[in-house]
């Protein structure tokens, strides 16, 4: 992978990351409409092996959450950084972050802000950005943690 201002800020984090992920299905991972880059659905996966299986609140600690959506939210940029790249972000606009949740478990800013706090990192004043977080029954491969984002581009 070509280094990029986006690959050298997550080395720069410590963060170790695999190719990008391909999608799971019959859609593009990222669609870009006018001046809008829709990024598909990012879970926490690298080098096609799945992280942080199982509902949060069970099988799946707030903490753990908190990295998988971290590692979400890599993928995302990852993506960003193949189908964009960093100097046409103009900002990210919002993500909608969902989570595999157990009974009353109820740690879902937590959790989130793995992705939130990663994207600002990253991409500073461009990674501000507002979000829904929305707890749900059951996700794609028994995933925790799923990602959905949209960035103005130039």
């Amino acid at each position: 992978m070509q280094s990029s201002i986006i690959i050298d800020k997550l080395k720069s984090l410590g963060i170790t990351f695999g190719e990008v992920p391909q999608p799971g299905g019959s859609y593009v991972a990222v669609n870009i409409r006018g001046n809008v880059a829709y990024v598909a659905i990012q879970l926490p996966i690298k080098d096609n092996q799945f992280y942080f299986l199982g509902r949060l609140g069970k099988e799946v600690t707030t903490e753990q959450g908190y990295e998988a959506a971290k590692m979400a939210a890599t993928n995302v940029l990852l993506q960003i950084d193949k189908f964009v790249g960093y100097d046409r972000i103009i900002g990210l606009n919002h993500a909608d972050i969902y989570y595999q949740v157990h009974d009353t478990w109820d740690e879902g800013p937590q959790v989130a802000n793995g992705a939130s706090d990663l994207f600002l990192k990253v991409l500073g004043d461009r990674g501000l950005h507002t979000r829904a977080i929305l707890g749900v029954d059951k996700l794609p491969k028994n995933h925790s943690v799923a990602l959905v984002t949209s960035f103005t581009i130039k």
